[in-house]
């Protein structure tokens, strides 16, 4: 299957890959691959098939990022989103650097795919809430970091004696009947009322004059999403719609 667009989002837990030719992903074929077992050899397996004219990187892992840079990057001309790019988006942010790559493709896909303003939510290791504004020029001002959902669930096991490791999902029941359940509740529960006072506090700060888009991407977008009237929108590649954007507006 060939392409014009290899995209790739490296992440502290998984790499996605996906091919789009313009700014048309296609959704049938994205690979996935555990971060932590990221090697030349489990790329090249994992493309198999494929073949494509350019790439686009979206990386917050420095290490995994060379990985692909020597594997993919000596053999296509690639780009690594970052803010000295074309976005689609301006970047109002006192020290841009320090803006996750991710977390600007989440940007650029708002501004290419729907509308400013807008929130994204996107549940990875860290939630991070991204916050587009509107203007004569869409502009990413900022947001919120807090822990991801797996780090809360893991905790929990690791720092005590009798805790299981649970498998998320929705739990049958606010009160909990046993040990399981009683977790599941607070963890995805507990999870939705974080994110809706997030999202209260910052719809109110933005103060916008048309009620920002709530957007969800990551991996527990729909389970927490569920119980959540506040997001409109889940989409779980969002990020790599945003490459696909970001693609066709730079020069390789």
């Amino acid at each position: 299957m060939h392409a014009e667009f290899l995209l790739v989002n490296n992440n502290n837990s998984r790499t996605k890959f996906a091919l789009a030719n313009g700014r048309t992903l296609d959704d049938s074929t994205h690979r996935v691959i555990d971060t932590k077992g990221l090697n030349p050899t489990a790329i090249a397996a994992t493309l198999d098939g494929w073949t494509f004219d350019k790439i686009v990187l979206a990386s917050v892992v420095p290490d995994a990022a060379e990985i692909l840079r020597d594997s993919l990057g000596r053999s296509h001309p690639m780009v690594e989103v970052s803010h000295h790019i074309e976005l689609g988006i301006a970047v109002d942010f006192p020290d841009p650097g320090t803006v996750g790559a991710d977390r600007l493709a989440n940007a650029a896909a708002v501004t290419a795919f729907h509308s400013a303003p807008a929130i994204v939510v996107d549940f990875g290791t860290a939630v991070t809430f991204d916050i587009v504004a509107d203007g004569d020029t869409p502009a990413y001002v900022g947001g919120v970091i807090a822990p991801g959902l797996d780090v809360m669930r893991d905790y929990l096991h690791q720092r005590t004696a009798l805790l299981p490791r649970i498998d998320l999902r929705e739990p049958p029941a606010a009160i909990g009947k046993s040990t399981v359940d009683a977790m599941l509740s607070g963890a995805v529960h507990g999870y939705r009322g974080l994110v809706r006072e997030i999202l209260a506090q910052v719809r109110e700060e933005m103060n916008a004059k048309t009620s920002p888009k709530i957007i969800a991407t990551g991996g527990y977008a729909d389970l927490i999403a569920a119980g959540l009237p506040e997001i409109d929108l889940v989409d779980p590649l969002l990020t790599l719609r945003g490459l696909a954007a970001i693609g066709t507006l730079n020069t390789f």
